[in-house]
């Protein structure tokens, strides 16, 4: 329990200690939330300034910011004024976290797969194959890979769209899911092969053989869950490649999720929505890093404190 209670304590400084940096870095770029706007008068701007509270010192809207937080605000939009930032990350997790968990399960479902048949056909023509894709995977970045998907499904085949949104039709989620998967389906295959390959090289695996325990009775019931473990733990750092990556994914396709709105809010100065999506992916990771490390304790024994 201590120890967990140590973990959520770190969140809490991780989480301050972000919204202090984001708070300081925006205030210090140069420009301002209305600077992209027509021409005003002094008498305007100074209204502007006036209604966000952008009159104020610093150490007062920072300090008025952190009281908002507490009472779960994140307070308004400058460029979005009929929006609070809340309605509006609300309405992008709506649709970026359904892609997110669909790439991730992708990955996760293709990946596994082909790792544990690299791994177990180490050396043979399978394991290069699957080899290869991975290298593939990993050497095609997003912003080269989406619209190279594009090209050839949307204009070439003509058989999906090349980008926009409609939640009631699936196709429109295809070629982003798919983008966000490509890499961390590389990522997996190697892992995956990596770790059976480790594990298949142990006392207690080669102690099971000299008992006469082969094939998929070896594979499932020895050396599937300790080969898992390693892939568990990269969910976390798979996560924050998700974040990243659905800011050039969601700007490609045109995807009104939350990866988009921040390119948009850091482009207007629009501090209050950077720093609200800053938090927001800061949340997920603490909290996916938390759960992983959960399930990493439960998998593997000697993870669990005295």
């Amino acid at each position: 329990m201590t120890r967990w209670l140590v973990r959520i304590g770190e969140a809490l400084l991780t989480l301050w200690l972000l919204v202090t940096l984001c708070f300081v870095l925006m205030r210090a770029a140069p420009g301002g939330p209305f600077d992209v706007e027509r021409d005003v008068t002094a008498e305007i701007r100074a209204r502007l300034e006036a209604r966000y509270h952008l009159d104020e010192p610093l150490p007062t809207q920072y300090l008025r910011y952190l009281g908002q937080l507490a009472r779960g605000d994140l307070g308004p939009s400058f460029q979005y004024p009929d929006y609070s930032v809340n309605e509006l990350i609300a309405g992008g997790l709506k649709v970026s976290v359904p892609l997110g968990i669909a790439a991730l399960l992708l990955a996760l479902v293709i990946g596994v797969p082909l790792g544990l048949i690299a791994g177990t056909r180490a050396g043979r023509w399978p394991d290069h194959v699957a080899s290869g894709l991975g290298l593939i995977g990993l050497a095609l970045p997003k912003f080269v890979l989406a619209p190279l998907l594009v090209l050839c499904f949307a204009v070439w085949l003509g058989v999906l769209p090349a980008g926009g949104w409609d939640a009631t039709d699936l196709r429109y989620a295809i070629l982003p899911v798919l983008a966000l998967a490509a890499p961390n389906l590389a990522y997996v295959v190697r892992l995956t092969r990596a770790s059976l390959i480790d594990v298949l090289a142990s006392d207690y695996i080669l102690a099971a053989r000299a008992r006469g325990i082969e094939g998929r009775d070896l594979l499932i019931h020895h050396a599937l869950r300790p080969t898992m473990a390693p892939i568990i733990a990269w969910i976390a750092p798979a996560t924050i490649a998700l974040v990243t990556g659905s800011v050039v994914v969601e700007q490609v396709f045109g995807i009104p999720g939350i990866g988009r709105y921040f390119v948009q809010g850091a482009l207007n100065r629009d501090y209050t929505l950077v720093m609200g999506v800053a938090l927001t992916a800061g949340v997920a990771i603490i909290f996916v890093n938390l759960a992983v490390d959960a399930l990493r304790t439960m998998i593997d024994p000697r993870l669990r404190p005295d």
